[in-house]
């Protein structure tokens, strides 16, 4: 059985941003209520050495854009990586979610064999689609929701496992 590019991919990435959009609607009111800065928020990390909540959503929403364009061969939307507040940050998944709204079935469907170029390490090499949606793509995609969440669930705003999963 062969899976669904479309259904492996664009309805997943949508019901997760819209999970994370969400969390982050809690977590500004949250901040509100606890005067804190939405800049604060959005600056947070889990580690020094870790990248902030708002790399986490940047690199979400890209891991989306880059996967529909490369597969489907059209031109990624250029967005600027300058959020600095969680107002900013909810605009930059509703660009994700816009985005993700204009892709067809059919553009995806039948990709599966198609070879993608990327560059790994610096190296230029060509993976199956398929497997660069279900081994490089959705558990980064993952990683960076869950890290978001993660911060903001550190940083004390009341979230929880119904609030990730929706």
């Amino acid at each position: 059985m062969t899976i669904s590019m479309y259904s492996a991919s664009v309805p997943v990435f949508t019901r997760m941003l819209r999970n994370l959009l969400a969390i982050l609607e809690k977590a500004e009111a949250n901040a509100a209520e606890r005067r804190i800065k939405p800049e604060v928020l959005a600056g947070a990390r889990l580690a020094p050495d870790m990248y902030p909540l708002s790399f986490q959503i940047q690199s979400a929403t890209d891991r989306t854009k880059f996967f529909v364009a490369r597969v489907t061969g059209q031109q990624a939307p250029s967005w600027a990586d300058d959020e600095q507040t969680l107002a900013d940050l909810r605009a930059r998944i509703n660009k994700g979610l816009e985005f993700l709204a204009t892709v067809r079935p059919e553009e995806l469907d039948g990709t599966e064999e198609k070879l993608i170029p990327l560059k790994v390490r610096g190296e230029e090499v060509r993976v199956r689609a398929q497997d660069y949606l279900l081994n490089n793509v959705t558990p980064n995609f993952y990683f960076h929701v869950t890290t978001a969440y993660d911060i903001l669930r550190h940083n004390g705003v009341p979230i929880g496992k119904r609030d990730f999963v929706g």
